[in-house]
């Protein structure tokens, strides 16, 4: 359940089974938060038992929205129906804007040993619900890494200060960061105003403007107005943080399908199971 200190909202990862049998650790996307526009979804993979992950994610649709997909640790192949093909290893990531319609596959290319990762859906507009499909994928080497004194933050997607991500989403502004803070330093997070942000805890715990704040907790703060500082504890932490641009638009979804209108959403399961879902071939690069 969660729960509300003034402006700032924790809600604790759960459980849950997806694909042909994975588990991961949602937190939008559930019961107690549907959607935090312009997010969609949180998932969070973590275990060594291949029991959690081996099944994998086979061949399945998107429309209407972007997904990212962050790799800590392990490896994970990826397949579309637009001929991309993937290997995404420990510390590299995949933008795939889905658009019109893509179907692909997302499965483990290790037999044991630790997964670990992320994958955040994006919400886009309803002018861009159609656009042509896009796929990124950059290794772990791209991303810029700023270094301070109190923490290390790795610029994932849009910019931290002058040090810009080679992923932007102009549409959504969205900006991405791994932080990870040492034990009783802070890192303190600015954004635009009108924006929605988060963070998410994954290694480690501390505080938040002075409440305490667990691993795997979504962390929604008001950061339109004042800046949020999370102090470490005495382990240390490591967490994401992420903040991006509200679309305002009626959201209707239905599994991987997500747009505005129901009318819209009868139309994507028409076209998916009549052979018409992808429509476009997709703009591709990938990133070295």
């Amino acid at each position: 359940m969660d729960k509300s200190t003034h402006n700032t909202r924790f809600i604790p990862a759960t459980a849950t089974r997806e694909g042909a049998g994975v588990t991961v650790f949602r937190t939008i996307g559930t019961p107690a938060l549907r959607n935090y526009d312009p997010f969609l979804m949180l998932d969070h993979i973590s275990s060594n038992n291949p029991a959690d992950y081996i099944a994998g994610f086979p061949s399945h649709p998107h429309r209407g929205f972007i997904t990212f997909t962050y790799m800590l640790d392990g490896q994970m192949i990826h397949q579309d129906s637009m001929g991309n093909t993937g290997n995404l290893g420990p510390g590299s990531a995949q933008w795939m804007k889905a658009a019109s319609g893509i179907i692909h596959s997302e499965m483990p290319k290790q037999e044991n040993s630790l997964l670990r990762g992320f994958q955040l859906w994006i919400n886009l507009p309803a002018a861009h619900k159609m656009d042509r499909p896009e796929y990124l994928e950059y290794a772990a080497s791209a991303f810029p890494v700023v270094n301070t004194s109190d923490y290390t933050l790795k610029v994932l997607i849009g910019n931290y200060a002058d040090t810009f991500a080679p992923i932007r989403d102009d549409i959504t502004e969205v900006s991405f960061f791994d932080v990870q803070v040492l034990p009783g330093r802070s890192f303190q997070l600015h954004a635009p105003t009108k924006c929605s942000g988060f963070l998410y805890p994954y290694e480690g715990a501390g505080q938040l403007n002075g409440s305490n704040v667990a691993s795997q907790t979504l962390v929604i703060a008001d950061i339109e107005d004042n800046p949020v500082e999370f102090t470490a504890g005495s382990q240390g932490a490591r967490f994401l943080a992420v903040h991006g641009k509200p679309i305002d638009e009626p959201i209707v979804q239905y599994g991987p399908f997500v747009m505005n209108t129901r009318e819209e959403i009868e139309q994507a399961k028409k076209d998916y199971e009549s052979n018409q879902f992808v429509r476009d071939q997709a703009w591709i690069y990938q990133g070295k």
